[in-house]
Order: C-alpha cells, then sequence, then structure tokens
C-alpha cells in the first residue's frame, strides 16, 4: 500500500487533483484498477492535509450476472458510501443499437451517467482508475490507429457539466495494481461484456510487450516524452 500510496501522492501533488473541501465520487466497475483506487483514496484521505469527502459509484450496466454486493461490503469496510446507478447501457449497446465497435458508444454512455450521478450527489470531482500504462496505450492508439499525438488528461474541467475528472494513479504501473489487490484481496467483479479483452487496447497491448522484450524501457521513454513535450495538460510547475 505504501508504493501505491506513493504514486497517487506524487499525482495528486504534482497536479493538484485535491483541493480542501472536495467531495470526490470514485468511478467504480468493479475491476482491478478501480478498485485499487477506491482503497488507496480511502487510505489517503487520513492523513492528507487538504480534507475531502470519498462516495463510490457503480453503474449497473444491466448484465444480470454481476453481484455488486462484495463491493458494497468494502465500502461499508472503508467508510465510504456507495451508490449503485442501474443504467440500460448493455441493452441500448448491444440489443437496440447492435454495435459492432461498441466500446466507443459504452465509454461515452458510461461517462454520461457518472458524472451526471456524481454531481447529483453533491460531488464535485470524479476519480477515475487510469494508470500509468493506460497512458502509454492511449497515446499508442492515438498515434497508430487516428494518426494524432493525444492522450487523456491528468486533471480534466468539465464545464458543461461544472464537474472535475481526476486521474490520481497515472504513475502507478499495472503490475503494482495487481500486486495491491491481490494482497488487500480486493472484491473484482468480472466484466461479462462480450467485447471485453478484444479491443483495440489490447492490441496496443500486446505490441507494447513485445517491444519491451527487445527494448527495455520502452514504456518509460513514452511517459516520459510525454511530460518533456508536454502534451497541453500534462505540462509540470514550472513548464507551463
Amino acid at each position: 500500500m505504501q508504493k501505491m500510496l506513493s504514486y497517487v501522492r506524487r499525482a495528486v501533488d504534482q497536479y493538484h487533483m485535491i483541493n480542501e473541501g472536495d467531495t470526490i465520487a470514485v468511478g467504480v466497475s468493479g475491476g482491478k484498477d478501480s478498485l485499487a483506487l477506491l482503497a488507496v483514496l480511502a487510505n489517503l484521505r487520513r492523513f492528507y492535509p487538504n480534507h475531502f469527502t470519498l462516495k463510490a459509484i457503480t453503474l449497473d450496466m444491466g448484465y444480470e450476472e454481476m453481484d455488486f454486493s462484495p463491493i458494497a461490503r468494502l465500502c461499508e469496510q472503508l467508510e465510504v458510501e456507495y451508490i449503485i446507478r442501474p443504467t440500460d447501457i448493455k441493452t441500448i449497446v448491444f440489443d437496440i443499437r447492435k454495435e459492432e465497435n461498441p466500446c466507443s458508444l459504452c465509454a461515452k454512455m458510461r461517462r454520461g451517467a457518472l458524472n451526471d450521478t456524481a454531481k447529483q450527489n453533491g460531488c464535485n470531482k470524479v476519480a477515475l482508475g487510469h494508470h500509468y500504462d493506460d497512458v502509454i496505450e492511449t497515446l499508442m492508439m492515438s498515434l497508430l490507429y487516428e494518426g494524432r499525438i493525444n492522450c487523456f488528461l491528468p486533471q480534466t474541467y468539465l464545464d458543461r457539466k461544472d464537474i472535475t475528472v481526476i486521474r490520481p494513479m497515472i504513475y502507478a504501473p499495472e503490475s503494482y495494481i495487481k500486486s495491491l489487490v491481490r494482497r488487500l484481496e480486493l472484491p473484482v467483479v468480472h466484466n461479462p461484456c462480450p467485447a471485453d479483452g478484444n479491443t483495440k487496447r489490447e492490441e496496443i497491448k500486446q505490441l507494447l510487450r513485445s517491444l519491451e522484450r527487445e527494448n527495455h524501457g520502452v514504456r518509460q521513454r513514452i511517459f516520459g516524452a510525454i511530460q518533456r513535450y508536454p502534451l497541453r495538460g500534462w505540462e509540470l510547475d514550472g513548464e507551463k
């Protein structure tokens, strides 16, 4: 936990993600990343100088086989309010629209539902579980499939929603997250989505693994380039 806390504290401090009195909604899908983020922020809350309130929000996509009761018990242990919002996203994406490439529409609908639910429950910030490897993979996807250099930001203010999205785990490698989830025995909920694991992101993961075997440090150099370039919104203090 200490190593993960150091990664998160570094990101939070460098990009000024948490201010005094914030009410932060953690988007909890049931996957390892969001559960790790919830556990780490609950620990950070105990000693971070800027006091903040934490809530957890799960979007029920409509998959009957997903049981969120273990997450509810975890939130009770962490003393975090837990909110489940029923949605019809699965029905719209797969049954009505029958999307051949469902990920984009699904992600857009999930973002909208999560931000709306956070706002309705008094939150001014939404924390997402994107990590170090997600940053690199997203840049590579943008470069190879879209022909542009682009990536999500550490922190984004959505003026139409009047809410700020933060990503406190951008320095945390996926391997550390997996290790933390195992050690804490966090209750990961299996995602039954038919598109899970069969995406362009998975192709990029495999490409990076191959590059890393022959060129050790590829990930670090790509991440470093994002901050040195820097991409807009990734500037560190003193570089703006």
